[in-house]
Protein backbone atom coordinates (compact mmCIF):
# COMPACT_ATOMS: atom_id res chain seq x y z
CA UNK A 1 0.00 0.00 0.00
CA UNK A 2 2.95 2.67 0.75
CA UNK A 3 4.94 1.41 -2.36
CA UNK A 4 1.44 2.46 -4.17
CA UNK A 5 1.23 5.81 -2.74
CA UNK A 6 4.61 6.73 -3.18
CA UNK A 7 4.64 5.80 -6.82
CA UNK A 8 1.70 7.60 -6.88
CA UNK A 9 3.11 11.06 -5.62
CA UNK A 10 6.13 10.50 -7.68
CA UNK A 11 3.75 10.19 -10.66
CA UNK A 12 2.32 13.62 -9.87
CA UNK A 13 5.28 15.08 -8.88
CA UNK A 14 6.53 14.17 -12.59
CA UNK A 15 3.59 15.59 -13.99
CA UNK A 16 3.81 19.05 -12.36
CA UNK A 17 4.78 22.31 -14.73
CA UNK A 18 7.79 23.94 -13.83
CA UNK A 19 5.87 27.82 -12.84
CA UNK A 20 4.65 25.45 -10.39
CA UNK A 21 8.04 25.02 -8.42
CA UNK A 22 8.83 28.49 -9.52
CA UNK A 23 5.87 29.71 -7.46
CA UNK A 24 6.58 27.53 -4.75
CA UNK A 25 10.39 29.14 -4.85
CA UNK A 26 8.67 32.82 -5.03
CA UNK A 27 7.05 32.24 -1.98
CA UNK A 28 10.33 31.87 0.20
CA UNK A 29 11.09 34.92 1.86
CA UNK A 30 14.74 36.31 0.89
CA UNK A 31 17.28 37.12 2.86
CA UNK A 32 17.66 41.06 3.96
CA UNK A 33 21.18 42.31 1.96
CA UNK A 34 22.97 45.03 3.55
CA UNK A 35 23.91 47.87 0.73
CA UNK A 36 27.48 49.81 0.82
CA UNK A 37 25.84 52.86 -0.75
CA UNK A 38 22.58 54.74 0.00
CA UNK A 39 20.89 57.96 -1.51
CA UNK A 40 17.56 59.44 1.09
CA UNK A 41 15.77 62.71 0.28
CA UNK A 42 14.60 63.21 3.46
CA UNK A 43 15.69 64.49 6.55
CA UNK A 44 16.05 60.53 8.59
CA UNK A 45 17.80 56.87 7.39
CA UNK A 46 14.76 53.76 7.15
CA UNK A 47 15.66 50.45 7.16
CA UNK A 48 14.23 50.23 3.74
CA UNK A 49 16.90 52.35 2.66
CA UNK A 50 20.03 50.74 3.94
CA UNK A 51 18.77 46.57 3.23
CA UNK A 52 16.90 45.19 0.75
CA UNK A 53 14.44 42.99 1.31
CA UNK A 54 13.32 44.83 4.58
CA UNK A 55 9.66 43.57 4.27
CA UNK A 56 7.49 45.01 6.31
CA UNK A 57 10.10 46.91 8.77
CA UNK A 58 11.35 48.94 5.29
CA UNK A 59 9.51 52.64 6.70
CA UNK A 60 11.11 52.24 10.69
CA UNK A 61 13.42 55.35 10.74
CA UNK A 62 16.48 54.63 12.42
CA UNK A 63 19.18 57.69 11.83
CA UNK A 64 19.07 61.43 11.38
CA UNK A 65 20.21 62.31 7.87
CA UNK A 66 23.14 63.71 6.76
CA UNK A 67 22.96 67.57 6.10
CA UNK A 68 21.58 68.10 2.80
CA UNK A 69 24.13 67.89 -0.35
CA UNK A 70 26.72 65.76 2.57
CA UNK A 71 27.66 62.49 2.73
CA UNK A 72 27.87 60.06 6.13
CA UNK A 73 29.26 57.06 7.01
CA UNK A 74 27.45 53.87 9.12
CA UNK A 75 29.67 51.42 10.61
CA UNK A 76 28.32 47.90 9.64
CA UNK A 77 28.58 46.44 12.98
CA UNK A 78 26.81 49.26 14.51
CA UNK A 79 24.53 49.08 12.21
CA UNK A 80 23.95 45.50 12.23
CA UNK A 81 23.12 46.36 16.05
CA UNK A 82 20.95 48.71 15.21
CA UNK A 83 18.55 45.82 12.84
CA UNK A 84 18.32 43.72 15.55
CA UNK A 85 17.05 46.17 17.96
CA UNK A 86 14.09 45.89 15.78
CA UNK A 87 13.66 42.30 14.66
CA UNK A 88 16.01 42.50 11.44
CA UNK A 89 18.38 39.78 11.57
CA UNK A 90 20.18 37.02 9.47
CA UNK A 91 21.26 40.58 6.86
CA UNK A 92 23.98 39.49 4.90
CA UNK A 93 26.83 42.19 5.04
CA UNK A 94 28.82 41.14 2.00
CA UNK A 95 32.19 41.97 3.82
CA UNK A 96 30.99 45.75 3.54
CA UNK A 97 32.73 47.47 6.74
CA UNK A 98 30.57 50.75 6.53
CA UNK A 99 27.07 52.11 4.51
CA UNK A 100 27.98 55.40 3.02
CA UNK A 101 24.64 57.53 2.96
CA UNK A 102 24.62 60.89 1.03
CA UNK A 103 21.31 63.19 1.20
CA UNK A 104 19.57 64.81 -1.99
CA UNK A 105 19.08 68.06 -3.02
CA UNK A 106 19.00 70.61 -5.29
CA UNK A 107 21.11 73.73 -5.25
CA UNK A 108 20.12 77.34 -6.50
CA UNK A 109 23.66 79.22 -6.68
CA UNK A 110 23.99 82.36 -5.58
CA UNK A 111 24.91 84.01 -8.73
CA UNK A 112 21.56 82.23 -10.13
CA UNK A 113 19.58 83.98 -7.38
CA UNK A 114 21.65 87.48 -8.18
CA UNK A 115 20.46 86.75 -12.22
CA UNK A 116 17.10 86.33 -11.16
CA UNK A 117 16.66 89.28 -9.20
CA UNK A 118 17.96 91.51 -11.94
CA UNK A 119 14.90 89.91 -14.34
CA UNK A 120 12.25 90.65 -11.74
CA UNK A 121 13.41 94.29 -11.55
CA UNK A 122 14.23 94.71 -15.33
CA UNK A 123 12.10 97.29 -16.68
CA UNK A 124 10.14 98.10 -13.32
CA UNK A 125 9.40 101.70 -12.27
CA UNK A 126 11.82 102.91 -15.14
CA UNK A 127 14.76 100.66 -14.83
CA UNK A 128 16.22 98.95 -17.93
CA UNK A 129 17.82 96.12 -19.28
CA UNK A 130 18.75 93.38 -16.41
CA UNK A 131 22.35 93.27 -17.87
CA UNK A 132 22.51 96.95 -17.29
CA UNK A 133 21.50 96.72 -13.67
CA UNK A 134 23.85 96.75 -10.91
CA UNK A 135 22.83 95.12 -7.34
CA UNK A 136 24.06 96.18 -4.16
CA UNK A 137 22.23 93.25 -1.69
CA UNK A 138 21.91 93.95 2.16
CA UNK A 139 23.40 90.46 2.41
CA UNK A 140 26.03 88.40 0.47
CA UNK A 141 24.09 86.14 -1.79
CA UNK A 142 25.10 82.43 -0.76
CA UNK A 143 24.18 79.04 -2.83
CA UNK A 144 21.19 78.00 -1.07
CA UNK A 145 20.76 74.16 -0.68
CA UNK A 146 17.31 72.80 -0.96
CA UNK A 147 15.49 69.28 -0.28
CA UNK A 148 15.77 67.41 -3.42
CA UNK A 149 11.95 67.50 -4.13
CA UNK A 150 11.75 71.76 -4.93
CA UNK A 151 12.11 71.59 -8.46
CA UNK A 152 10.17 74.06 -9.22
CA UNK A 153 11.45 77.38 -10.63
CA UNK A 154 12.72 80.48 -8.88
CA UNK A 155 8.92 82.42 -9.31
CA UNK A 156 9.06 85.90 -8.11
CA UNK A 157 5.70 86.51 -6.15
CA UNK A 158 6.72 90.24 -4.82
CA UNK A 159 8.59 92.98 -6.36
CA UNK A 160 9.40 96.20 -5.40
CA UNK A 161 11.52 99.17 -6.03
CA UNK A 162 11.53 102.50 -5.26
CA UNK A 163 13.38 104.97 -7.98
CA UNK A 164 14.00 107.65 -5.47
CA UNK A 165 16.24 105.41 -3.16
CA UNK A 166 16.71 102.55 -5.52
CA UNK A 167 16.01 100.32 -2.80
CA UNK A 168 14.00 96.92 -3.75
CA UNK A 169 12.58 93.69 -2.07
CA UNK A 170 12.20 90.76 -3.86
CA UNK A 171 10.21 87.67 -3.13
CA UNK A 172 10.04 84.36 -4.64
CA UNK A 173 8.56 81.05 -4.15
CA UNK A 174 9.70 77.72 -5.28
CA UNK A 175 7.13 74.77 -5.86
CA UNK A 176 7.46 71.11 -4.88
CA UNK A 177 6.22 67.52 -6.28
CA UNK A 178 4.94 66.97 -2.45
CA UNK A 179 2.27 69.78 -3.19
CA UNK A 180 3.60 70.71 0.45
CA UNK A 181 4.36 74.33 1.63
CA UNK A 182 6.66 76.00 -0.96
CA UNK A 183 10.29 76.83 0.03
CA UNK A 184 9.98 80.97 0.38
CA UNK A 185 13.01 83.56 -0.22
CA UNK A 186 13.85 86.68 0.05
CA UNK A 187 16.29 89.71 -1.26
CA UNK A 188 17.13 92.92 -0.50
CA UNK A 189 19.37 95.83 -1.82
CA UNK A 190 20.02 98.52 -3.97
CA UNK A 191 19.30 98.41 -7.77
CA UNK A 192 21.18 100.99 -9.94
CA UNK A 193 20.90 101.48 -13.35
CA UNK A 194 24.27 102.19 -15.35
CA UNK A 195 25.36 102.13 -19.21
CA UNK A 196 28.94 101.69 -21.37
CA UNK A 197 30.68 105.03 -21.19
CA UNK A 198 33.99 106.23 -22.84
CA UNK A 199 35.88 107.46 -20.29
CA UNK A 200 39.44 109.34 -20.45
CA UNK A 201 42.59 107.61 -19.47
CA UNK A 202 44.71 110.80 -19.21
CA UNK A 203 43.88 114.45 -19.54
CA UNK A 204 43.61 115.86 -22.75
CA UNK A 205 43.25 119.70 -24.19
CA UNK A 206 40.88 121.72 -26.59
CA UNK A 207 41.57 120.34 -30.45
CA UNK A 208 43.35 117.47 -29.38
CA UNK A 209 42.37 114.41 -31.44
CA UNK A 210 41.63 111.44 -29.41
CA UNK A 211 43.92 108.24 -29.85
CA UNK A 212 42.58 104.65 -29.17
CA UNK A 213 45.21 104.98 -25.87
CA UNK A 214 43.00 107.95 -24.78
CA UNK A 215 40.05 106.51 -23.77
CA UNK A 216 38.53 103.15 -22.18
CA UNK A 217 35.55 101.52 -21.24
CA UNK A 218 33.59 101.56 -17.98
CA UNK A 219 29.70 101.17 -16.83
CA UNK A 220 28.97 103.84 -14.80
CA UNK A 221 25.43 104.98 -13.36
CA UNK A 222 22.84 106.18 -15.64
CA UNK A 223 21.75 108.90 -13.51
CA UNK A 224 25.24 110.63 -13.02
CA UNK A 225 26.24 110.19 -16.28
CA UNK A 226 23.09 111.88 -18.40
CA UNK A 227 21.95 110.55 -21.81
CA UNK A 228 24.40 111.71 -24.33
CA UNK A 229 27.15 109.52 -23.15
CA UNK A 230 29.90 108.96 -25.86
CA UNK A 231 31.30 105.33 -26.38
CA UNK A 232 34.29 104.40 -27.21
CA UNK A 233 34.44 103.52 -30.51
CA UNK A 234 32.79 107.08 -31.62
CA UNK A 235 35.33 109.07 -29.55
CA UNK A 236 38.54 107.92 -30.63
CA UNK A 237 39.63 109.85 -33.78
CA UNK A 238 37.53 112.62 -32.56
CA UNK A 239 38.65 116.46 -31.34
CA UNK A 240 38.19 117.76 -28.41
CA UNK A 241 35.76 120.81 -28.17
CA UNK A 242 37.14 121.50 -24.46
CA UNK A 243 39.48 120.67 -21.97
CA UNK A 244 38.79 117.53 -19.83
CA UNK A 245 40.36 115.49 -16.58
CA UNK A 246 41.78 111.82 -16.59
CA UNK A 247 38.75 109.58 -15.53
CA UNK A 248 36.07 111.65 -16.57
CA UNK A 249 32.92 110.47 -19.04
CA UNK A 250 33.27 111.91 -22.99
CA UNK A 251 29.69 113.56 -24.08
CA UNK A 252 28.70 113.63 -27.17
CA UNK A 253 28.89 117.22 -27.11
CA UNK A 254 32.34 117.25 -25.95
CA UNK A 255 33.56 115.90 -29.73
CA UNK A 256 33.44 117.15 -32.87
CA UNK A 257 35.03 115.84 -36.74
CA UNK A 258 38.81 116.88 -36.45
CA UNK A 259 39.62 120.07 -38.44
CA UNK A 260 40.86 119.06 -41.61
CA UNK A 261 42.03 122.92 -42.47
CA UNK A 262 43.51 124.89 -39.71
CA UNK A 263 43.09 128.21 -39.66
CA UNK A 264 46.33 130.29 -41.22
CA UNK A 265 48.16 127.56 -43.08
CA UNK A 266 48.68 126.92 -46.39
CA UNK A 267 46.13 124.90 -48.08
CA UNK A 268 45.47 123.67 -51.76
CA UNK A 269 42.81 125.07 -53.76
CA UNK A 270 41.13 122.69 -56.07
CA UNK A 271 38.85 124.17 -59.03
CA UNK A 272 37.07 121.31 -61.27
CA UNK A 273 34.74 121.23 -63.47
CA UNK A 274 33.53 119.40 -66.90
CA UNK A 275 36.98 118.85 -69.03
CA UNK A 276 39.03 121.40 -65.85
CA UNK A 277 41.33 119.99 -62.49
CA UNK A 278 43.18 123.49 -61.54
CA UNK A 279 45.18 123.60 -58.76
CA UNK A 280 46.09 126.71 -56.64
CA UNK A 281 48.05 127.75 -53.45
CA UNK A 282 46.15 129.30 -51.09
CA UNK A 283 45.53 129.92 -47.14
CA UNK A 284 43.35 129.17 -44.91
CA UNK A 285 41.27 132.14 -43.60
CA UNK A 286 39.57 129.86 -40.46
CA UNK A 287 39.49 126.44 -39.44
CA UNK A 288 36.93 123.23 -40.38
CA UNK A 289 36.06 120.22 -40.90
CA UNK A 290 35.30 117.77 -43.72
CA UNK A 291 31.90 119.37 -45.07
CA UNK A 292 32.75 122.66 -43.91
CA UNK A 293 32.81 126.04 -45.87
CA UNK A 294 35.88 128.30 -45.09
CA UNK A 295 37.17 131.73 -46.54
CA UNK A 296 40.75 130.74 -47.87
CA UNK A 297 42.51 133.28 -49.80
CA UNK A 298 43.63 132.78 -53.04
CA UNK A 299 47.25 133.45 -53.13
CA UNK A 300 48.01 134.00 -57.12
CA UNK A 301 44.72 136.71 -57.08
CA UNK A 302 45.12 137.58 -53.79
CA UNK A 303 41.41 137.08 -53.67
CA UNK A 304 39.38 135.50 -51.06
CA UNK A 305 36.66 133.00 -51.80
CA UNK A 306 34.66 130.13 -50.67
CA UNK A 307 34.42 126.62 -50.33
CA UNK A 308 34.40 123.35 -49.29
CA UNK A 309 36.64 121.15 -47.02
CA UNK A 310 37.50 117.76 -48.75
CA UNK A 311 40.62 116.52 -47.42
CA UNK A 312 43.66 117.67 -45.45
CA UNK A 313 44.52 121.41 -46.08
CA UNK A 314 41.91 120.68 -49.25
CA UNK A 315 39.23 122.83 -50.38
CA UNK A 316 37.65 122.81 -53.35
CA UNK A 317 36.10 125.91 -55.30
CA UNK A 318 33.16 125.61 -57.38
CA UNK A 319 33.63 126.70 -60.70
CA UNK A 320 30.45 127.64 -62.87
CA UNK A 321 30.17 125.75 -65.93
CA UNK A 322 30.27 128.25 -69.13
CA UNK A 323 27.39 128.52 -71.55
CA UNK A 324 28.00 126.91 -74.90
CA UNK A 325 27.65 129.39 -77.40
CA UNK A 326 24.60 129.68 -79.68
CA UNK A 327 24.20 127.31 -82.76
CA UNK A 328 23.71 130.38 -84.81
CA UNK A 329 27.14 132.68 -84.05
CA UNK A 330 29.61 131.91 -86.54
CA UNK A 331 32.74 129.46 -85.71
CA UNK A 332 35.33 132.53 -86.13
CA UNK A 333 33.58 134.20 -83.87
CA UNK A 334 33.88 131.16 -81.41
CA UNK A 335 37.95 130.49 -82.15
CA UNK A 336 38.65 134.13 -81.83
CA UNK A 337 37.23 134.35 -78.64
CA UNK A 338 39.05 131.18 -77.55
CA UNK A 339 42.65 132.54 -79.04
CA UNK A 340 42.04 135.71 -76.56
CA UNK A 341 41.57 133.81 -73.81
CA UNK A 342 44.45 134.03 -71.11
CA UNK A 343 46.29 131.01 -71.31
CA UNK A 344 46.38 128.77 -67.48
CA UNK A 345 48.03 125.78 -65.87
CA UNK A 346 45.28 122.91 -66.52
CA UNK A 347 45.75 119.24 -65.95
CA UNK A 348 44.93 116.48 -68.43
CA UNK A 349 41.56 116.46 -69.05
CA UNK A 350 41.39 112.82 -67.97
CA UNK A 351 41.78 113.87 -64.36
CA UNK A 352 38.16 115.90 -64.43
CA UNK A 353 36.16 113.07 -62.88
CA UNK A 354 39.13 111.85 -60.06
CA UNK A 355 37.81 113.33 -56.41
CA UNK A 356 41.38 114.46 -54.05
CA UNK A 357 41.72 113.02 -51.02
CA UNK A 358 43.79 113.58 -47.87
CA UNK A 359 47.25 112.79 -47.86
Amino acid sequence: MMTARSLLLAALLAAMPVTAFAQASDDTIAAPVLRANVTVESDVVRIGDVIDNAGTSAQIAIYRAPDLGTTGSLPTAQLIATLQAHQVIGVETRDIKAVSVTRLSRTLEGKEIEAQVAHALEHRNGLGDAANLSLTFDRDVQDVRLEAWNTGALQPVSVRYEPRSGRFDVSFEISNETNSARTKLRITGIAIETVEAAVLARGVERNEILKSSDVITERRPKGEVGGDVAVRNRAVGMQMRKQLRAGQVLKVADLAKPDLVQRDENITLIYESTGLYLTIRGKALEGGTEGDVVNVLNLQSQRTVSGVVIGRRQVAISVATPRLPAATESSSSTVGSAEQAEPVSVAASNHAQMSPKAE
